[in-house]
């Protein structure tokens, strides 16, 4: 009896389970939630974004070192640092500052045949470090804690230059790119370098464009961004002719030039900063890599 017994629980067990897992509410998938879009870049986008200029400026505003500087050699987020303006300078507690730091790029290897020119033509380079708050005044020093950091540690001599807001300005919509976009008969220039000096870039990289306000370009102006078939403009060793004929994979009876064949879209982007000669472009589509030396056009 007891046998039976237990045979008749474990077929209950087996039958309840069987039952749980053939459930129609087991059965069914999480309904989908939409995933929130943003309108415009972040704030980190924004002032985090590095510039080119050449207009420098005064740079005689600069952090000295901080706490802790017999040990510490940068200055993070929470920190304090000593910066060499006071009273005497106009200075005031609740005084805000960017830090900046002209940077170029350490080794020196063109990755397309005009970089290194256009780059001279566009200006210095300069690293947003982050933002620093006035707590105390000195007649000729003041004492300052990092706010805002943007990734890049402060060092000794990083140039501050006063607190201004930079507009976020909005995005399209997405929805309308073009792959097949035909020439758009504005100003055309071309990704000359990318943040941290990169030479190639995606969604979401920051990339910088020899044209300005002398061109006509504002912030929250779109440029989009295209490659021509059978340039060999590149450091990159390329196959001449690839655009119509490669060895071994098949040749055309005609001979093709770049200027022959339909350009490729790569993707666009949105301006978040501009100078004379130069725009500083936050990429927001592309459908493959992109590279310095690919080309960009106003929309």
């Amino acid at each position: 009896m007891r046998a039976i017994a237990a045979g008749l629980a474990l077929g209950v067990l087996l039958a309840g389970a069987t039952a749980w897992t053939r459930s129609p509410q087991s059965q069914t998938a999480p309904a989908a939630q939409p995933v929130a879009t943003a309108a415009s870049p972040d704030y980190s986008a924004v002032y985090c974004s590095n510039f080119i200029t050449s207009d420098r400026g005064k740079e005689d505003s600069y952090i000295i070192s901080g706490e802790e500087s017999n040990s510490k050699l940068v200055f993070a987020t929470r920190d304090y640092v000593f910066i060499n303006k006071g009273s005497n300078q106009g200075v005031r507690e609740g005084d805000q500052f960017s830090a900046i730091r002209s940077d170029s790029d350490p080794l020196q290897v063109p990755w397309f045949k005009w970089q290194k020119k256009l780059m001279g033509a566009m200006g210095t380079h300069y690293s947003d470090i982050g933002r620093v708050r006035v707590t105390t005044v000195h007649p000729k020093v003041s004492i300052a804690q990092v706010v805002f950091s943007c990734g890049m540690m402060m060092q000794r001599a990083d140039i501050l230059r006063p607190y201004e807001d930079r507009p976020a300005p909005p995005y399209k919509d997405p929805m309308k790119f073009d792959y097949f976009a035909p020439i758009s008969g504005k100003p055309v220039a071309m990704v000359v370098t990318m943040r941290d000096f990169f030479q190639e870039a995606g969604v979401g990289s920051a990339v910088y464009v020899n044209l300005g306000t002398k061109q006509g370009v504002k912030v929250g102006d779109y440029f989009r961004v295209f490659r021509y078939q059978g340039s060999r403009n590149e450091t990159a060793v390329q196959t001449p002719g690839y655009q119509y004929r490669l060895y071994g994979f098949g040749s055309t009876p005609v001979r093709y030039n770049w200027n022959d064949l339909p350009r490729q879209i790569l993707g666009e982007g949105i301006v978040l900063n501009v100078s004379r000669n130069s725009s500083t472009v936050l990429l927001t589509n592309s459908r493959i890599e992109i590279y310095a030396g690919d080309y960009v056009e106003l929309e």
